[in-house]
């Protein structure tokens, strides 16, 4: 490009002198209602510049640029040497024009740089331009200006000994496999590249719902190909930006083309996560001509289990802690056109939304993973920092590759006051239930219907103590603690629903006055076999549900722990009714048991009956409800722990100690064990004998030994 000055000589090289008249302007000037405007040249001489060249009024003067592919050249070097015509104007042009010599431009080859196509191609000059013929088995995907790239089509084709590929992933590779090879050979025709991102997105989209990419040599696989894909498709997009969506696949591919390097930030997003990076760090250190980058999302990508335990092989203090992995966000594969992306110098910012929103905490840590081929685990080398929040993960990254988010869960040690509160409890509970079992059994004096229940039920709750304090961490042994976890399901169970016995048997005689007993066939059918049908139901639906890494208790997989969660509410909420209607006839009848007895007295036997049964019913475990709400979680898990685990020594002294029939029963046993004392004349009324099979007499007793 050059410019014309008002200089006569530069006029004279370009298209003649404009000579000023009677009108008085200046060169490049015409008189218009007594004053001077512009004289636009280049309307009146559209080819004033010549050819391969434009024209550029300006204020008094015009310019010629050359075309794109030409340069400039100055045929008329001496004004002496120009020749010279003549021509006046008339009507408002009133002035004088000198024609002189055309300015030319010439085309510029190109070629002649062999840097301009690059060694794996030929260049053609043509007028103004030139064209890049790629090599065989060297394409440029369509840009006849830019460099060109080796084609390696055999990286889409599935290995031969790779029989467990998915047929849908190798329909994927054969697909792109045809669209690679179209590309080195002109003849054949080739899909576009939105095209072809379309049937990338769609058969992705149909092989993750498929839900078969399980191991790491698939995944492997599927991972390559799509990195691969991006990189066939990104230099054929048109488009600056290009959005892809189905119901598993988010893609978005950004793709700068021009003859310098992009510069500035490239940030793309999908539905799960955001990308950024620089220009310079998507080119590198080589420009052919074009630069793209991508990022995919899938939304039903989830490692297995077994992949996800590599992690913890690699960390000694993992194995310890038994720490457990599985991954909080959707898995996405960042391409660039950059070829080395192995060690970036600046990093890469990829922010995750999480699948599950949890704070970071004591149990719950956030880790920046990539997926690493070699290893085929996912690895967290290379991510320089990072962090997260409830929703959000950020993480900086020195390379390129396939990333997501790994939420490592920790067990939260027990506190030792907990530990050695329910040791301790439970001890004592076994010690009390031992001394229930031996008084329910062989104490004449209260046997019937209730005190059978409560044998029972001491029965089931010593066994489930004993089994739950020797048993409950032996997690080292997955079938050893299978079958600790079983036995407390039966046992717990079976506890319950003998707590349900008595309350029916509490209904009928509080409420209904019924003298019936119940027959003991129906007791055991309920007690012992409800319990075996739905632990038997249980272990064949989920025999897995049996035993955690934790504990020897039931998982929480697939609601596993409703199967004891559900009966217990149901017998909670039944008994929860006979123990309001049972106090409620209680606080009626309590005045006329003992008129003689004093209202303080009164008040602690109804308070001491009402505790007794609180504790056979199972009113205790409802503290356990408590458990799931946030606020107050610390005081109602003390609670919880303290009462139940001393629930056989509340059953001890509630139902054997404040009864006056044991207590007489025990002073007797006593008497027998030491012979040189004096034996009082104590007598059992025979009238007390099954009093737990009638309805609340007015004897003279306190309640508490009736109930």
């Amino acid at each position: 490009m050059f410019m014309v000055s008002n200089m006569e000589l530069k006029w004279a090289l370009l298209v003649g002198l404009f000579l000023p008249t009677c009108s008085g302007c200046g060169v490049g000037f015409k008189r218009a209602k007594n004053t001077c405007v512009d004289v636009d040249e280049c309307g009146i001489f559209p080819s004033v510049c010549g050819d391969n060249t434009q024209c550029v009024n300006a204020w008094g003067s015009y310019s010629c640029i050359c075309d794109v592919g030409f340069k400039e050249i100055f045929p008329c070097e001496d004004k002496n040497k120009c020749p010279e015509d003549e021509f006046s104007g008339s009507g408002d042009m009133d002035f004088q024009i000198t024609t002189g010599s055309e300015a030319e431009c010439e085309d510029i080859n190109e070629c002649l740089d062999p840097n301009v196509c690059g060694r794996n191609a030929d260049c053609f000059n043509h007028p103004g331009s030139y064209s890049c013929k790629c090599h065989q088995g060297y394409s440029n995907y369509g840009n006849n200006q830019t460099k060109c790239f080796e084609m390696d089509c055999d990286q889409f084709k599935p290995e031969s000994d790779a029989d467990h590929t998915p047929e849908k992933l190798k329909y994927l590779m054969s697909l792109l496999k045809n669209s690679c090879e179209s590309l080195n050979d002109p003849r054949r025709e080739h899909s576009t590249g939105e095209k072809l991102l379309e049937n990338v997105c769609n058969s992705t989209n149909e092989l993750l719902s498929e839900g078969n990419i399980a191991d790491s040599e698939t995944l492997n696989q599927f991972l390559d190909t799509v990195e691969n894909s991006m990189r066939l498709i990104g230099p054929q997009l048109k488009e600056p930006v290009t959005r892809m969506e189905t119901h598993n696949t988010f893609a978005e591919v950004a793709v700068m083309q021009g003859q310098t390097p992009p510069s500035g930030r490239v940030t793309l997003s999908t539905d799960s996560a955001l990308f950024s990076t620089s220009w310079e760090a998507v080119v590198g250190k080589s420009y052919p001509g074009f630069a793209f980058a991508a990022l995919v999302s899938y939304k039903d990508l989830n490692s297995s289990s077994d992949l996800l335990h590599k992690m913890s092989n690699k960390r000694s203090d993992d194995k310890e802690r038994s720490v457990t992995y599985q991954l909080n966000s959707k898995v996405v594969t960042a391409v660039v056109s950059n070829a080395e992306t192995k060690q970036l110098s600046e990093s890469v910012t990829l922010v995750f939304r999480h699948v599950e929103e949890r704070a970071e905490s004591e149990g719950v840590a956030y880790s920046c993973v990539y997926w690493d081929e070699a290893e085929g685990a996912w690895s967290e080398e290379g991510c320089e920092r990072s962090w997260s929040n409830s929703t959000h993960t950020v993480c900086y990254w020195s390379h390129f590759s396939s990333f997501a988010v790994l939420m490592a869960l920790y067990p939260v040690q027990d506190a030792f006051d907990l530990v050695l509160i329910t040791r301790v409890g439970l001890v004592l509970s076994l010690v009390c239930l031992f001394l229930c079992i031996l008084t329910f059994l062989f104490c004449r004096s209260i046997q019937g219907t209730r005190t059978s229940i409560h044998l029972h039920l001491s029965i089931c709750l010593f066994i489930a103590d004993l089994v739950f304090l020797c048993g409950i961490s032996m997690t080292h042994n997955q079938v050893a603690c299978g079958i600790v976890a079983g036995l407390l399901h039966f046992f717990f169970l079976s506890a319950f629903c003998w707590m349900l016995l008595e309350g029916v048997q509490l209904y009928r005689m509080v409420v209904l006055v019924f003298h019936t007993t119940l027959k003991h066939l129906y007791m055991y059918l309920v007690g012992y076999g409800v319990p075996l049908v739905i632990v038997t139901i249980s272990a064949i639906a989920f025999p897995a549900g049996y035993g955690t890494s934790r504990h020897c208790w039931l998982s929480l997989d697939r609601y596993f722990i409703l199967s004891f969660f559900a009966p217990v509410c149901i017998i909670v909420i039944l008994n929860g009714f006979v123990f309001i209607i049972t106090v409620w006839k209680l606080a009626k009848k309590f005045s006329s048991l003992n008129p003689d007895l004093s209202k303080l007295n009164q008040i602690r036997s109804f308070t001491l009956t009402a505790v007794a049964q609180l504790c056979v019913l199972g009113g205790t475990w409802v503290f356990g409800f408590f458990l799931f709400k946030e606020e107050g979680t610390e005081v109602m898990l003390y609670l919880f722990i303290i009462l139940n685990t001393l629930q056989g020594a509340l059953i001890f002294i509630m139902h054997c100690l404040l009864s006056k029939q044991v207590r007489t029963e025990y002073y007797n046993l006593f008497v027998r064990m030491c012979p040189h004392k004096e034996k009082p004349k104590h007598r059992t009324s025979t009238s007390q004998t099954n009093s737990s099979q009638k309805p609340l007499q007015n004897d003279g007793s306190t309640a508490e030994s009736q109930m």
